[in-house]
């Protein structure tokens, strides 16, 4: 079963969804079941970090390039506060990651070091100069 793992994980899936329903317990690939659990909740993570770090790249280049704000940033802010909600109330196991400090902080890392790389605007904040309730209002934009 291993080997099927390695070489064709769809094809392997679709082989361990036949044995779960079937009830053929003794052949199932439990190691691999439980590591593609365990991915699917990070793969879940990963995406609303990623989600928070446009958003906050956004509100960044919002806060430190006034000359250059538009409808196509103030769209991308909108966007992507609306999928994290949407992100959040299909997957709630997620939401005390919001509360885990150093996990937005490092959205925040990845965001100011895009933004660097993008503009290279060399005063950017150190840490997130914004609270979660800031970044999740509809009508905050950093001035």
């Amino acid at each position: 079963m291993s080997n099927l793992y390695e070489d064709d994980v769809v094809a392997w899936a679709e082989q361990q969804a036949h044995l779960l329903r079937t009830g053929q317990w003794s052949r199932l690939d439990i190691d691999n079941i439980a590591e593609e659990i365990e991915d699917v909740g990070k793969s879940e993570q990963h995406e609303l970090q990623s989600r928070f770090s446009v958003l906050i790249a956004h509100l960044l280049k919002w806060a430190h390039q006034p000359a250059r704000r538009g409808r196509s940033w103030r769209r991308t802010i909108t966007e992507q506060r609306a999928a994290i909600a949407r992100h959040l109330r299909r997957h709630p196991g997620l939401k005390p990651l919001l509360e885990e400090p150093d996990w937005l902080e490092s959205a925040f890392v990845d965001a100011r070091t895009n933004v660097f790389d993008e503009t290279g605007i060399p005063d950017l904040p150190l840490s997130l100069p914004w609270s979660l309730e800031q970044l999740m209002a509809q009508d905050f934009l950093p001035e």
